[in-house]
């Protein structure tokens, strides 16, 4: 798999039926994806419930060093699988992009199989002794979406092995190569059926959160279909670990430097054109600061290349699906008809081949407007003018999810008292959407439940057992 035309002759299905995957960027082929059935999912979930026992007995360091050779095959196909990953889900080499996703993906691999995990003694008082452990679950469904689809399967894939399970992956419809590429670099290390892939529509994935072989599904996507999960996995009791929907504030102080602060407003904000759940994508900016902010803000927005992902140059790409391009559209229409003021993008060339949406900051706009209370999903940032910090933290707070926010502020300690009155899983200072693998991530209200990453993400895919005596 050292090229990319290799990579591609791997995952393209011998026979069987199958489905054309598009180019965002282009609209042209980029390969033929399996349209996986029931059957094919339960073999794989009898496959993987067949080879975790073996798994599960080596033992945490002997997984650990299996996890790192799987790292080293990663990064030794890096540049194939960052050229499937931006003609298939749009985004840049370049930037904090495809090449950055792959690179994060080993990464995770190594912090994950280095993170001690020890039995916890919980009482030791010369009569009683008892201690915490986390056994193997058994099969993992692994359920991810189509925004950072190597990365995110990595968060859900490397925990779960680690602690001893199997890991039957369901990538999205929209980027089922990417994931297929990833796991056919990795099963060049790992033992046969472990971890496999199940490509297809939705009732694949509904179907395995009702599958009585799976014990935990973890879910990154809309708050709506881990709803659906939730009540499709009740009747079999499954584990479940849920990233779902964000609508992340970020609040600025009138403290602040704007220039020396847009640069990292803007990645927050539009970091994989705003296709991310933990980016920015609302901006309460005090009204002594405002305007500087927006200027600066354009200025960097203004210098920022988008195009083709396969272009060196390029940083932004296009949208990864006609439907989520269709959302950003409505919503910066219903902002422009409300009379908030455009200040760069808002006007798609549609006759332009792609999904292409321009970098779209959008400012004097009422904090109801659809663009601020709805989820863009994408490259428009609705900046909001304030006064009231009190006020400014209740609207912050007032929507029914909570994944990340953050505060902009010169002053550390005041910066930290305005994020203890935020609802939200991670609230970041002076930086948004930066996560680290022993950092704990999750959400609040209805962004989901359940922890990822570091100890508490381990903890998350096993079972624990007391042992007391």
């Amino acid at each position: 798999m050292d090229t990319y035309d290799n990579l591609l002759a791997t995952i393209t299905p011998a026979s069987g039926p199958t489905r054309e995957i598009l180019d965002p960027a282009t609209g042209a082929v980029v390969g033929l994806a399996p349209v996986d059935t029931a059957r094919d999912l339960d073999r794989a979930v009898t496959a993987a419930g067949a080879a975790q026992p073996a798994w599960a007995a080596l033992g945490h360091a002997a997984r650990s060093d299996i996890l790192n050779r799987v790292a080293d095959a990663i990064d030794a196909a890096a540049e194939p699988l960052a050229e499937l990953l931006s003609r298939e889900q749009g985004k840049p080499l370049n930037g904090p992009n495809a090449r950055f996703e792959v690179g994060a993906s080993s990464a995770w691999l190594r912090a994950t199989a280095a993170t001690p995990l020890e039995a916890e003694v919980v009482v030791d008082d010369g009569q009683v002794h008892a201690e915490v452990h986390y056994r193997p679950i058994g099969v993992v469904a692994a359920i991810g979406p189509w925004n950072w689809p190597m990365m995110i399967a990595v968060w859900q894939i490397a925990p779960a092995l680690r602690m001893g399970n199997a890991v039957v992956v369901k990538p999205s419809e929209h980027t089922p190569l990417s994931v297929l590429g990833l796991v056919a670099v990795m099963n060049q290390v790992l033992p046969a059926g472990l971890l496999t892939v199940v490509s297809g529509d939705r009732e694949i994935g509904a179907r395995l959160s009702t599958h009585p072989g799976v014990g935990k599904v973890m879910f990154t996507g809309s708050t709506a279909t881990g709803k659906a999960i939730i009540r499709s996995s009740a009747d079999t009791v499954k584990r479940l670990t849920l990233e779902l929907g964000g609508n992340d504030a970020g609040i600025v102080l009138p403290d602040v430097d704007p220039k020396a602060i847009a640069q990292d407003l803007f990645w927050g904000a539009f970091i994989n054109t705003g296709q991310t759940c933990a980016a920015l994508k609302r901006l309460y900016v005090h009204d002594d600061v405002y305007d500087a902010v927006c200027e600066e803000l354009t200025a960097v927005a203004a210098a920022m290349p988008m195009g083709n992902g396969l272009d060196e140059k390029n940083v932004l790409g296009p949208l990864q699906n006609q439907a989520q391009f269709d959302i950003v559209s409505r919503l910066v229409e219903s902002a422009k008809e409300s009379g908030a003021r455009v200040l760069i993008g808002g006007n798609p060339d549609r006759d332009q081949p792609g999904y292409f949406y321009p970098t779209t900051l959008i400012a004097d706009i009422d904090g109801a407007n659809p663009l601020v209370v709805e989820e863009q999903f994408g490259p428009a940032l609705p900046i909001i003018r304030y006064t009231d910090l009190d006020a400014v933290i209740r609207e912050a707070n007032s929507l029914d999810v909570g994944l990340g926010g953050s505060v902009w502020s010169a002053d550390l300690g005041k910066a930290r008292e305005v994020a203890a009155r935020l609802e939200t899983g991670t609230v970041w200072i002076n930086g948004h959407g930066g996560v680290h693998p022993m950092i704990p991530f999750g959400g609040s209200k209805q962004s989901g439940y359940g922890l990822e990453f570091g100890v508490e993400g381990l903890k998350a895919l096993g079972v624990p057992q007391v042992i007391n005596g």
